[in-house]
Formats: structure tokens, C-alpha cells, sequence
């Protein structure tokens, strides 16, 4: 089966529907601390990582390469989380992350402003102004955040496969509707062909981490693919000698038999 990516604004019942889905359907409910528990794992900072998450565009505006840095492991944890298919996952932009790996199906999840303003009051005992503030800033926060790693605003319906509106609708209802339609849909089997790419992309994803982590190479900015074992890599080196080094640290990632470098050229970094 597919692997469920669940986007929505804070207090918008996202966490509940994921849990539900999960039972529902078999899968395993991943959320955002496993995938940055995951990524601190590669070398990274845990509290430099949740805040690249968390806060605004601004903590990493000041370190273009730091961004792309973060971006990549949190790709590559995630992926990794997810080769074998059967997830969900509720977090920062899980549907940005995966783009380009199968079988993603894409679930956004729009609540009222009186529910949320309930949810939160349960929560962190917010009331009335305070609490409008706090949706309103969390809201913002995350449409700069996702404008500046990705330049799409997340609020764009053709990001999704799905949008539920919960204004008519409670949470089960909706859990019920999406599982059904999860379990409906032939594209969001778990094919041998299609385990093969998920599993395809994570490799590819790993590679770049590693290679983004490692000192020799964690300079340069790339992109990968990876077919079979079979991984090629593109983007620019700023020496020759560099192409020994991405050989290197590539070659040594698990499920990498045969490693292309033809697309990787002399000159400054993407």
C-alpha cells in the first residue's frame, strides 16, 4: 500500500486523522521527531534541526548551504522511514519532501477556526485573542517557511491529491473516507515495481545526506538518482580532485553497486 502524507494548519486535528488512518488501514504513524531524530543521527544538531523545522525562514536565511544541508537529511530520514511503504506521516511538509518518490498519496486537511480555537484551548489553555494570535502566527509561519525551502505556497490545492474540509465532517468521518479511498485505488499499491522505486529513492536520498555530512564533500550542493543500485549524481565539483571524494563517500553507502559521476562538472557549486 501507499505511504499517506497529512499537511494542515496547527490545531487542525492532522496528528488525530494520521492516527486513525493507521489503525484503519494497517500502517504506521510516523510523526516529526522520529524523522529529526533520525536525521540528528547523521552528525547534525537535534535542537538546530527541530528549530530549522519550527522557527521561521529567518534562522537559516543567514546559511544558504546550511539549508540545503538540513533539507537533505531531512529528505533522507524521512525516505528512509518510508521505503517499505505503509506509512503515514504527519509533519513539515512531507509532500515536499518525498517529491519525485511513488506512491505518496497527498492529504491536505482544512479545519474552521472554531475548531481549531477548541483544540487549542484543550491543549494550552489559549482563549479568545490569545488564541487567534497563536493560530495566526503558527499559520504564517509555516507558509514562509514552506515559501522559502520550496517556493510554493502550501496552501496551493494542486499540491494535493486531496483536500478535506472537516467543517462537515468530524475527524472519523474523514479517516473513513480517505482509508477507503487508499485501499480503492490500484495506483497506491505496493507493487514489486513500485517497491523497488521507493526503495530506489531513499538510496539516492542517503547518498546525498552522506555526502552532504561528510567533511571532504559536505561543500557541495548535488542532486542524485538511483535505479537498481545503480546511482548517478549531478551538480558541479570546484576541483578535480573532489571527484575521487564523492567516489569515495558514495560507493560506501549501503545499496550502491555502481556509481556515474559523467554528470557532475568543473565549476562553482549548484
Amino acid at each position: 500500500m501507499s505511504v499517506i502524507t497529512i499537511s494542515r494548519g496547527s490545531f487542525s486535528g492532522g496528528k488525530t486523522l494520521a492516527a486513525c488512518l493507521a489503525v484503519k488501514l494497517g500502517y504506521r504513524c510516523v510523526g516529526r521527531e522520529t524523522i529529526v531524530e533520525r536525521a540528528a543521527a547523521e552528525g547534525a544538531s537535534h535542537d538546530e534541526l527541530l528549530a530549522a523545522l519550527l522557527k521561521p525562514p529567518g534562522f537559516l536565511e543567514r546559511f544558504s548551504h546550511k539549508r540545503y544541508q538540513y533539507l537533505t537529511l531531512f529528505q533522507a530520514a524521512l525516505a528512509e522511514e518510508v521505503k517499505n511503504g505503509n506509512v503515514v506521516y504527519h509533519g513539515n511538509a512531507g509532500h515536499l519532501m518525498l517529491k519525485g518518490a511513488p506512491l505518496v498519496f497527498r492529504i491536505r486537511i482544512i479545519a474552521p477556526i472554531e475548531m481549531r480555537l477548541v483544540m487549542i484551548e484543550e491543549r494550552l489553555k489559549l482563549t479568545g485573542d490569545d488564541a487567534r494570535e497563536y493560530i495566526q502566527k503558527m499559520d504564517e509561519g509555516r507558509r514562509k517557511w514552506t515559501q522559502f525551502l520550496y517556493g510554493v505556497n502550501w496552501e496551493d490545492p494542486a499540491l494535493y491529491d486531496l483536500v478535506v474540509n472537516l467543517e462537515h465532517m468530524d475527524i472519523d468521518e474523514a479517516c473513513e473516507v480517505i482509508s477507503a479511498l487508499t485501499r480503492a485505488r490500484k495506483c497506491f499499491e505496493l507493487s514489486p515495481a513500485c517497491l523497488a522505486e521507493l526503495q530506489d529513492f531513499a538510496i539516492a536520498s542517503r547518498v546525498r545526506a552522506v555526502l552532504a555530512m561528510n567533511p571532504s564533500t559536505a561543500h557541495l550542493e548535488v542532486e542524485a538518482r538511483a535505479s537498481d543500485g545503480h546511482v548517478s549524481i549531478r551538480g558541479k565539483v570546484t576541483q578535480t580532485g573532489e571527484l575521487d571524494e564523492v567516489r569515495r563517500v558514495a560507493m560506501a553507502v549501503p545499496g550502491v553497486t555502481v556509481l556515474s559521476l559523467d554528470e557532475l562538472t568543473l565549476g562553482t557549486r549548484l
